[in-house]
């Protein structure tokens, strides 16, 4: 079965994360899935943006942590990495249009977008360090988007934040009432976006994106290896360990 679905809709192609029991998780299999549906509507001259959105109440958990545990995850960092520069460098815009959580990686696909929508009510964390981890790879797509204070907050404590405030900080581009106008922003930028040209949005996307594809290419080999050593690390077992067993880690006592 399909985790990741594909649907085209005058000009505009939809990218669908379907893989709801384990909240979109970044699995190999979903992030392969993933990739070949980007490089499908890279490809195609008849696309003026891309709509990318999930079923399920949660947009993206993050990295699959049961393949994580399982030692799984050095491959995974490049994959991630090169499922962001990917999106970064798509010649048509991406919308990224949540209609539930995101976490850790989750928020890597949101910065990476040009544009976002949420419901206000939703939640969000860089929930990293209370893993033993950092969020490594997606400071690469996030941090040019944040306020920096929020940046520092966020990152360094984990707790959770709404739409709303992701919005104020620059995450999100909107943030709606509920799930419906977190819709209704969707489809109006999505109206939008079907008015320009794709010579047009192709060359302003080329300049909107040139600083962020910049800083990916220049840190990302640095970023990959950071994140595979953290998540190879015994402290980040011991925080992946604690999140399944539902318990404190170790150093939380």
């Amino acid at each position: 079965m399909a985790l990741v679905t594909l649907a085209h809709d005058a000009a505009i192609a939809t990218i669908t994360l379907d893989s709801p029991e384990n909240r979109n998780a970044l699995s190999a299999a979903l992030m392969d899935e993933l990739d070949a549906h980007l490089s499908a509507v890279a490809d195609d001259p008849a696309v003026r943006a891309v709509v990318l959105t999930h079923t399920g109440p949660t947009f993206c958990a993050g990295a699959d942590l049961r393949e994580a545990a399982e030692g799984g995850m050095e491959r995974g960092t490049h994959r991630l990495l090169e499922i962001l520069r990917k999106i970064i460098e798509l010649p048509v815009p991406v919308l990224a249009h949540l209609r539930g959580n995101a976490r850790a990686g989750g928020l890597g696909l949101v910065g990476a977008s040009d544009l976002a929508v949420a419901p206000a009510d939703t939640t969000f964390a860089f929930s990293e360090v209370r893993l033993g981890l950092a969020p490594a790879i997606i400071s690469l797509t996030t941090l040019p988007r944040l306020d920096p204070r929020a940046a520092s907050r966020y990152f360094l404590t984990g707790e959770a934040f709404d739409g709303a405030e992701a919005e104020r900080i620059g995450l999100i581009t909107l943030a709606g009432p509920g799930i419906e106008g977190a819709d209704a922003h969707a489809a109006d930028l999505i109206a939008n976006l079907r008015l320009g040209s794709r010579q047009g949005l192709v060359a302003t996307k080329k300049l909107l994106a040139a600083t962020l594809a910049e800083r990916v290419a220049e840190g990302g080999a640095a970023t990959v290896r950071l994140s595979a050593d953290l998540f190879g690390s015994e402290e980040a077992a011991e925080g992946m360990a604690a999140l399944r067993e539902r318990r404190r880690p170790s150093w939380v006592g």
